[in-house]
């Protein structure tokens, strides 16, 4: 593979790939995270980005990789940033492997739209699962979709025998060669739930036997030979970016809620608040006992639901954030952490358990169908960007102070409360949208009085 390359004009070279399908729940995360544990099995350094506002996702592709996966979405983050985020890992690796969301022309923007604005190469991966040649002609179908896709080729996922191989190749047109055909096999398969994945910590083991199993497949398949012959794409670093003037949170001790039951954090968000100086003290509602010392608290989302007995029954941590609460201090909940922070939780069995109560009203899951999209929170400290995904409701709740802004339809987003220092929203938000904001609901109070939103020079994207 071809060396990384950086010369002092700010340009990086690194070959790089764009995993897309023609839907959801055609193997692509099984895809990418074969590839990338494969060429980690020989040394290379793979950095793995996913589209759109995946939590799950990332988190098994960074055990796959062994490298931090972030998000690259255009709407979210916009195009500075995630053009500087490429840079950056052009800087360090032998390849870059970007993961689609949904199907390929899916959203606005899309993921065809991320690929095309940064000339990644298409590996269009397709469940061929009862079919063999329409399998060929869909293809085909979205590599003329539009003139300006690059088209490296098609792996075939739960593919049934080499004659099923050879019958989807010979239909393929010369422009779309088929780069690897995948088993059927259920040793490769990544668990799944109502959200999404299970999450990496929970089955690690588990997902290492997978890892290994699908990078096996993909290297019988001599998908690294091919890999090797792409030629270096070129990003350049984003000069405006490195002259941003961050708010200020040196001094300021922010909690972190981090276990199986709040996981949905976005590494962005986390580095986000170390560069603007926070200190940052993890702590698990599920096993600690006691809440760390820290001036704001971020209860983020994940699958309360599936922990509700444990977490009621942690009186202690209860205890101390409900403390926490009444001193005023700033907290941001997000969508599994509004749940913990409502009155009761039933579950999916229909159990009743205790919460923080620190806002009234009560969270019940709700079935197979839920709530997603990308949303604005509306808020008196600035909009920030985000998104919703979740399968449950939250009822008897006090008036908001705001409703989301869908991205586009009219109607009123998530629900915003505000209650002492408690913001709380099904929205989980992305931070790098709007630094300004997240430092004055972290801060609360202590905004004016102890900071001012001091700035200094600081790389907004190193």
């Amino acid at each position: 593979m071809s060396d990384t390359t950086l010369a002092s004009s700010g340009h990086a070279a690194c070959p790089a790939i764009f995993i897309s399908a023609p839907a959801s729940g055609q193997g692509k995360t099984t895809v990418t995270a074969a590839l990338a544990r494969m060429l980690r099995n020989q040394g290379k350094r793979v950095r793995v980005f996913k589209t759109g506002p995946d939590y799950l996702d990332p988190l098994v592709l960074a055990q796959a990789s062994g490298q931090p996966v972030e998000q690259l979405d255009l709407w979210m983050a916009g195009e500075a940033y995630c053009r500087q985020r490429l840079h950056e890992a052009a800087r360090e690796a032998d390849l870059i492997v970007v993961e689609g969301a949904m199907g390929l022309f899916d959203g606005e923007p899309s993921s065809a739209d991320l690929a095309v604005l940064f000339d990644l190469p298409m590996v269009i991966v397709m469940d061929v699962k009862g079919m063999a040649q329409t399998a060929a002609a869909l293809v085909a179908g979205m590599a003329g979709f539009r003139d300006d896709l690059r088209i490296a080729g098609m792996i075939a996922n739960a593919c049934g025998s080499q004659r099923h191989r050879e019958l989807i190749e010979a239909a393929l047109p010369a422009s779309v060669p088929l780069l690897a055909a995948v088993e059927r096999n259920a040793d490769l398969a990544l668990p799944e739930r109502h959200l999404g994945l299970v999450q990496a910590e929970e089955i690690r083991d588990d997902l290492e036997a997978r890892f290994e199993v699908g990078a096996k497949v993909l290297l019988a398949e001599g998908l690294a030979d091919r890999l090797e012959r792409l030629p270096p794409i070129s990003f350049d670093a984003v000069p405006e970016l490195h002259t941003v003037a961050l708010p200020s949170l040196h001094g300021w001790r922010i909690g972190v809620a981090r276990d199986t039951a709040f996981s949905f954090i976005y590494q962005a968000n986390v580095d986000l608040l170390q560069r603007m100086g926070a200190t940052l003290h993890f702590f698990s509602p599920l096993n600690d006992a006691r809440l760390p010392a820290c001036d704001a608290l971020w209860l983020p989302g994940g699958y309360p639901e599936l922990h509700a007995a444990r977490l009621a029954a942690n009186a202690t941590m209860q205890d101390d954030i409900r403390r926490f609460f009444a001193a005023d201090k700033p907290i941001i909940a997000e969508c599994g952490g509004l749940l913990y922070c409502l009155e009761t939780l039933t579950d999916y069995d229909g159990q009743a358990h205790a919460m923080l109560g620190l806002l009234p009203g009560h969270g019940a899951m709700r079935g197979r169908r839920g709530c997603q999209g990308m949303q604005t929170a509306v808020l008196p400290e600035g909009d920030i960007k985000g998104h919703a995904h979740h399968r449950s409701v939250a009822e008897g709740t006090p008036e908001p102070i705001a409703h989301g802004r869908r991205q586009r339809h009219p109607a009123p987003g998530e629900a915003i409360y505000r209650l002492r220092g408690l913001t709380a929203s099904y929205l989980h938000l992305f931070f790098p949208d709007n630094p300004a904001a997240v430092a004055r609901l972290l801060m609360g109070d202590a905004t004016e009085r102890r900071y001012d939103i001091e700035t200094e020079e600081t790389n907004g994207c190193d």
